[in-house]
């Protein structure tokens, strides 16, 4: 196989990856905020409801969640009457995210509660609001304990993005597939080669951002967290 002819049909579709991991991230670490806070203030049934769903997220293999999203999207659009078309695009974006938010969850929930209590005590003494606590005392302090988990959840979220190809979404992995029947499967090694180095690089550039913030965020924040919080958090 020509690799100048195959690699330019591969980058063809790595905008849709791109675009599938970014709105993962994005959504997923929103869910996330919002099932720590939760879990976190264990306010009653919210915080059940967020260990349940974090639960589901953690126990249930990704690509289930995958066509749970594909398949269960149109049942809840049809609840309000309109199109139930649900793109598998769609249906990719919404099952990793709330993959990559049920995971992240247990990453910044062990971060918080690393954070001495003291710095807790001092912050409402101070008569701060959760939210002042959050981004005045404890946050900067449980991001940088949470940091290098969160490195890993995007690794993670990276490798999972390769799995939406099942269930229809023209991703790079399933444009590799397509290749690959068009010429009769003779050049598979080939293929998942430049597919390795695809992959390698995207999580390349994950892990030096992240590493990027992590050498960042030490300059500013003291290390007052136990040591096994760093443990804890990048489970």
């Amino acid at each position: 196989m020509d690799l100048s002819i195959m690699i330019p049909e591969l980058l063809k579709a790595l905008p849709l990856t791109l675009a599938i991991t970014f709105t993962a991230m994005v959504a997923g670490f929103l869910l996330a905020l919002i099932a720590t806070t939760f879990r976190v203030r264990r306010i009653p049934v919210l915080s059940q409801l967020a260990d349940l769903y974090v639960s589901y997220a953690r126990s249930v293999p990704v690509v289930l969640q995958l066509f749970v999203a594909f398949y269960g999207l149109p049942l809840v659009v049809a609840l309000f009457e309109v199109e139930d078309f649900v793109s598998p695009n769609v249906a990719a974006m919404v099952g990793l995210s709330l993959y990559h938010g049920g995971y992240l969850s247990e990453v910044l929930r062990p971060a918080y509660l690393a954070v001495e209590r003291g710095q807790h005590d001092a912050a409402d003494s101070l008569g701060y609001t959760f939210l002042q606590k959050i981004l005045r005392v404890v946050g900067p302090q449980a991001v940088h304990i949470a940091l290098p988990g969160y490195g890993n959840s995007i690794i993670y979220l990276i490798h999972n993005v390769a799995l939406v190809m099942y269930i229809g979404a023209a991703d790079v992995m399933a444009t590799a597939h397509l290749v690959m029947e068009r010429d009769y499967n003779q050049y598979q090694f080939e293929t998942y080669l430049v597919l390795a180095v695809i992959y390698s690089l995207l999580c390349l550039v994950a892990w030096i951002v992240v590493r990027f913030f992590e050498t960042r965020n030490a300059k500013f924040t003291p290390n007052t967290a136990p040591a096994k919080a760093t443990m804890m958090a990048s489970v």
